[in-house]
């Protein structure tokens, strides 16, 4: 049986902090697929980014325009593999080695936030890591829910004897141990489907991960997770949420807006070819208004060219006046759902955007002011060896990725006997794959 059938999203095992790794990072969105392959190396306590145990190297980078998606979920299978297929040769090609396994993340699926309480017998007098695993077990088998997959299960708390608010449980004394467990879950049909688009390429997947959360490992410092924080990853086709307290994910939400939105909203108000109407909003697009926008003009190229038809000039002030609702819109969600989460309600808590739709002229200044909190663009943060293409808002989630790995003893996880049977036909599909690598 597949590991998705039973509700629960493949998880991976925590790495040492004694060795070195290689770890593929795959990013699946709705504009680009991007592959980053970095080399893990454990490295010595350290002033700045504490929680990470191992430096990160890139040393291989791919990316591609999206085919066979939309906002995060798979539409056409046989498209999504081609992207996937290039991004992770391209990768590949530059970092001189072959991967069998990717850390994926997942932006679609209605992600949620639930807490689930779990209590258990203490087996001896004090508290033992055999019973943290004991009841970590229960409060996952708690969180599972017809057609969710849970993508984490990480503790907020534990208790003993009705003692709560206890964060690290070892040794300690009593009878009766539980645990307050925060459970982020998405459809398990995207996942399911993400997870058959990516080992149709021959490829297993180690793990699957929220897009915000790992976006808000890459781009927070640590002061901003134990204070409070919320991490925003604009996408293209979704807008997903991360909320941090503690240093620990506490909170995701999302929906399907982004920066497509923006997009079409130009194309339609400009009468122009979607990928013209994209180019205009990189090139120019901000939702600031300036004393010259009216002399600024911009040239739209006609829509149909072989029509000849004159190109149009538009005046900077039209394109605001086209952006800026839709972005607005998109900015007063992310407040109403910050607003719902009774977690992440400190108004004194940074937000951090990531994300390519981000990227937008003026948008933190738009953002602050609309949210009530101070904003700020995030950047991956201790990432060495990327190029400056991957440096951005952009490219968070694939460099959240490969820090993730570093988190992954925060979750529950339980060995997978048959790891190539996560979607029913991936154990062909490596074999297949395998097969082929070793005979030619």
């Amino acid at each position: 049986m597949n590991t998705l059938g039973h509700g629960v999203a493949p998880k991976m095992k925590p790495i040492s902090a004694r060795r070195s790794v290689v770890v593929a990072a795959l990013d699946v969105g709705s504009s680009k697929v991007v592959c980053l392959i970095g080399r893990l190396r454990p490295h010595g306590p350290q002033q700045v980014l504490t929680r990470r145990s191992h430096s990160v190297e890139v040393i291989g980078f791919g990316h591609t325009l999206a085919r066979g998606t939309k906002a995060g979920t798979v539409v056409n299978l046989v498209q999504a593999e081609d992207a996937i297929r290039r991004a992770v040769d391209a990768a590949e090609r530059m970092a001189s080695v072959e991967i069998e396994s990717v850390v994926l993340s997942i932006s679609s699926g209605r992600p949620t936030s639930e807490l689930f309480a779990a209590e258990i017998d203490i087996l001896g007098s004090a508290v033992s890591e055999n019973d943290i695993a004991r009841v970590l077990a229960a409060g996952s088998r708690h969180s599972l829910r017809d057609g969710r997959a849970v993508l984490h299960s990480l503790p907020v708390g534990y208790s003993i004897d009705g003692v709560n608010s206890i964060r690290d449980p070892r040794g300690m004394l009593g009878s009766r141990f539980g645990v307050d467990m925060h459970v982020a879950t998405t459809d398990v049909a995207a996942a399911r489907n993400l997870m058959l688009a990516v080992e149709r390429c021959h490829l297993d997947v180690e793990a699957m991960a929220a897009s915000p959360y790992v976006a808000g490992l890459a781009v927070l410092a640590d002061d901003e997770a134990d204070l409070g924080a919320a991490v925003v990853d604009m996408g293209a086709g979704t807008t997903t949420i991360a909320a941090f307290q503690a240093g620990r994910l506490v909170h995701i939400d999302g929906f399907a807006l982004g920066g497509h939105h923006v997009t079409m909203d130009l194309a339609r108000g400009l009468n122009a070819r979607i990928a013209d109407a994209e180019r205009i909003k990189t090139l120019y697009g901000t939702v600031l208004s300036g004393a010259s926008d009216e002399r600024d003009m911009i040239t739209v190229p006609p829509l149909e060219e072989h029509e000849r038809e004159p190109a149009q000039f538009v005046s900077r002030a039209t394109l605001v006046s086209i952006i800026k609702p839709r972005v607005e819109e998109i900015l007063e969600m992310v407040r109403d759902r910050l607003a719902a989460c009774p977690i992440a309600t400190d108004r004194r808590g940074h937000v951090v955007l990531t994300g390519g739709a981000s990227q937008l002229n003026g948008l933190p200044e738009l953002a602050a002011r609309l949210i009530g909190r101070p904003v700020r663009l995030g950047r991956p943060l201790g990432i060495a060896g990327a190029p400056d293409a991957a440096k951005g808002p952009a490219f968070a989630v694939a460099a959240g990725l490969l820090v993730y790995p570093q988190a992954a003893h925060l979750e529950h996880f339980e060995a997978r006997r048959k790891r190539q049977l996560m979607t029913g036909t991936g154990g062909y599909f490596a074999r297949v794959g395998r097969w082929l690598r070793e005979s030619f």
